[in-house]
C-alpha cells in the first residue's frame, strides 16, 4: 500500500480530512488536479458549526488571525431576507471572513506540520476497488501511475470523477438562475455613506443587502471600508460553461438590467458566476470508496457548504482511521452515512426553503417573505432558524441512550477545575481522541472507562451547575453517553459498557470487567487528571 487513506482533492474538506487523519495516526495520500493553489477565492468566509470544531482543535486562534474580519456582525441572508442576530448575546450563527485560498493556505501549512503534503499536478482519472484496498490511477507532469491504499475519498468537488467512477449516483436539480458575484473596490464618483448606504451618479442610493425588481436581485454588502461585494440574479436561457470566465464588463451588464442604471465598478478582485444546484449523493459511500463535500452534496443556497462539507470530513477521519488501525467495532464506518446523510439532507431542508423565499415574484411570494419576517421578530424563531443555518441544531441518533438530551448532541466547552487546574472541554479535545469526563467523581464508572483507557482519555473534574455526572465524547466532540445527574450506578454501568464498545471497540484484554460497582472503589485517583496523548495514536 502507498498509503493508509487516498484523499482525492484539496479544497477545504480534502485538507480537514487529512489534518484529522494524520491526528489519528492514519498516512493519507493528499493528491490534487491543480498545479497550484487558486488565488481567486471561491468563498469569502467560513461559519457555522465547524468554527466550535476548529476551536476544539486549537486552529481557531490562527484562522481570527488570517482573517480579514474575525468578528463580524451576525447578520446572514436567508433568501431574500436577513438573520439578524446582532441583538442576541449569544447568537446560534458565527463567521470569520477569511478568503477561501487563505483558508486552504493555512489549512495545508497545518496537514504539513504533522507530516503530509499535497501532491498537485496530481489528477485521478479512474478507480478500481477489490475486498483489500482501493487502486487509483493518477495523471502528472512524471506520467501516468498508479497508487495504491486501504479507502479512498472523494472531496473532488461537485463534478466529482471519484463519485462517477464509484457509480454513485447525484440526484437533483441545477436552478435556471444565473448568479454572478463581483469584488470590487470602490469606483470613482461612487461613495460610502455614513449609514452604508451605496451612492452613485445615475443610479441614487442603494441599500445594503437585497432590492429585488422587475428583472431579477441586486444586492451588496461591505467587505471593508472600500471593497464591496455585488451580486446579481436573472432568470437567463442561456447556459455558461465554467470554461467562459465572467468579465467585469458582464456584471456591469447585469446591474445595468436588473435595477435600471449604471453602477460604475472598480478594480476587480474576485469575479464569478454560477447556477445554484440542489443535489445530494443517494449514498456516501460504495465498498472503499467514500464522498465527502461537494462531491455528497450541493445546496441551493451561499454561506453554508464549506461548513457542511468541513463537518463532514471530521465525523469521517476518526471512524475511517479506527478501520485502518484495525479497532473499529463492526459498523462504525457505516455510521458517517447515517450521520451526515442526515445532516446534508437537513441542510437541503433550509436551503430548498431559502429558494422559495428567494425566486417568487408575484403577491404571493411577498407574502411568503413579509410572514417569515415577521416571525424572525421572535426570538425563538430566531434562534431556531440560525442554528438550522449554523448546523449546530443536528443531534446524531444513538439507539439505546435516549435518556439524556445531550447525548448525540455536540458538547458544550464547559469551564473545568481538577482542584490542581483551572481547563476547558476544549483543550481535552485537542488530541482528538475519545474522552470520558467524570463531573461528579463516580469512581465506579471511571472503573468501567479504565477498561478503555488505551483508546479513551479519562478526566475527573469539576464544573459549575453540571448537566451530567459523566460524559462519554467521541473524538469528533460527539457525546456517546450521559450520565443523568444522581442516576444509581446499577442503571449506568451497562450502558457505559456498551455505549464504549459501540463506539470505540474491545476493552483492553489485560482489565478485568468488576462484576459489583463496589469492586471499582478502590481505583487510584490517579486517575483524575491523565496528561492527554497528544499523537492521538494511543496503543492499539
Amino acid at each position: 500500500m502507498d498509503a493508509d487513506v487516498i484523499i482525492v482533492g484539496a479544497g477545504p474538506t480534502g485538507l480537514m480530512l487529512a489534518n484529522e487523519l494524520c491526528i489519528a495516526g492514519v498516512k493519507p495520500l493528499l493528491l490534487e488536479r491543480q498545479e497550484r493553489l487558486r488565488e481567486t477565492p471561491r468563498a469569502n468566509g467560513l461559519g457555522g458549526r465547524i468554527l466550535e470544531l476548529l476551536h476544539y482543535r486549537g486552529m481557531l486562534t490562527d484562522l481570527h488571525a488570517a482573517s480579514t474580519d474575525p468578528h463580524p456582525a451576525p447578520r446572514f441572508p436567508f433568501g431574500d431576507v436577513h438573520l439578524d442576530l446582532r441583538h442576541l448575546p449569544d447568537p446560534p450563527m458565527r463567521a470569520v471572513q477569511i478568503p477561501q485560498p487563505r483558508l486552504e493556505r493555512l489549512l495545508e501549512e497545518r496537514v504539513e506540520q504533522l507530516g503530509t503534503r499535497v501532491l498537485r499536478g496530481h489528477e485521478v482519472v479512474g478507480i478500481s476497488q477489490d475486498r483489500d484496498g482501493v487502486s487509483a490511477d493518477v495523471r502528472c507532469a512524471d506520467g501516468p501511475h498508479r497508487v495504491h491504499a486501504r479507502y479512498l475519498v472523494g472531496c473532488d468537488g461537485s463534478r466529482s470523477r471519484v463519485r462517477d467512477q464509484a457509480g454513485i449516483s447525484f440526484p437533483g436539480s441545477t436552478f435556471p438562475e444565473v448568479n454572478r458575484l463581483s469584488q470590487v473596490t470602490l469606483a470613482e464618483g461612487v461613495r460610502r455613506c455614513d449609514n452604508g448606504e451605496l451612492e452613485a451618479p445615475g443610479a441614487g442610493r442603494l441599500s445594503p443587502g437585497f432590492t429585488r425588481t422587475d428583472q431579477g436581485v441586486f444586492g451588496f454588502g461591505w467587505l471593508t471600508e472600500e471593497v464591496l461585494l455585488i451580486s446579481t440574479t436573472e432568470s437567463e436561457a442561456t447556459g455558461y460553461g465554467d470554461d467562459v470566465p465572467m468579465t467585469l464588463a458582464e456584471h456591469q451588464d447585469s446591474i445595468r438590467r436588473v435595477i435600471g442604471a449604471e453602477l460604475p465598478l472598480g478594480k476587480a478582485i474576485r469575479l464569478s458566476r454560477y447556477q445554484l444546484q440542489d443535489r445530494q449523493a443517494d449514498r456516501y459511500r460504495e465498498g472503499r470508496v467514500l464522498l465527502a463535500g461537494d462531491a455528497a452534496h450541493l445546496f441551493p443556497a451561499t454561506g453554508v457548504a464549506l461548513n457542511a462539507g468541513m463537518l463532514d470530513a471530521v465525523n469521517l477521519a476518526w471512524k475511517l482511521a479506527g478501520e485502518v488501525r484495525g479497532w473499529a467495532p463492526a459498523g462504525l464506518l457505516d455510521t458517517y452515512q447515517t450521520e451526515r446523510h442526515a445532516a446534508g439532507a437537513r441542510t437541503l431542508l433550509h436551503t430548498r426553503a431559502q429558494t422559495a423565499l428567494r425566486r417568487g415574484h408575484d403577491p404571493a411570494a411577498e407574502a411568503l417573505r413579509d410572514v417569515f419576517r415577521e416571525l424572525l421578530l421572535d426570538e425563538a424563531s430566531l434562534r431556531r432558524i440560525g442554528a438550522l443555518v449554523a448546523g449546530s441544531d443536528i443531534r446524531h441518533p444513538v439507539p439505546g441512550q435516549d435518556d439524556h438530551a445531550l447525548t448525540g448532541a455536540l458538547v458544550p466547552d464547559l469551564a473545568l477545575d481538577t482542584g490542581r487546574d483551572v481547563t476547558t472541554v476544549a483543550q481535552l479535545m485537542r488530541p482528538a481522541r475519545p474522552l470520558f469526563l467524570d463531573l461528579a467523581d463516580r469512581p465506579e464508572l471511571r472503573a468501567i472507562a479504565e477498561r478503555w483507557a488505551h483508546r479513551v482519555n479519562i478526566h475527573t473534574a469539576g464544573t459549575h451547575d453540571r448537566p451530567a455526572d459523566a460524559l462519554l465524547i467521541r473524538p469528533d466532540a460527539h457525546i456517546a453517553w450521559a450520565a443523568p445527574v444522581g442516576a444509581p450506578s446499577g442503571t449506568l454501568l451497562p450502558g457505559l459498557e456498551h455505549a464504549l464498545g459501540t463506539w470505540f471497540g474491545s476493552p483492553r484484554a489485560d482489565v478485568e470487567p468488576h462484576d459489583q460497582p463496589g469492586d471499582a472503589l478502590d481505583v487510584p485517583r490517579t486517575l483524575a487528571f491523565t496528561t492527554p496523548d497528544t499523537t492521538g495514536a494511543g496503543t492499539e
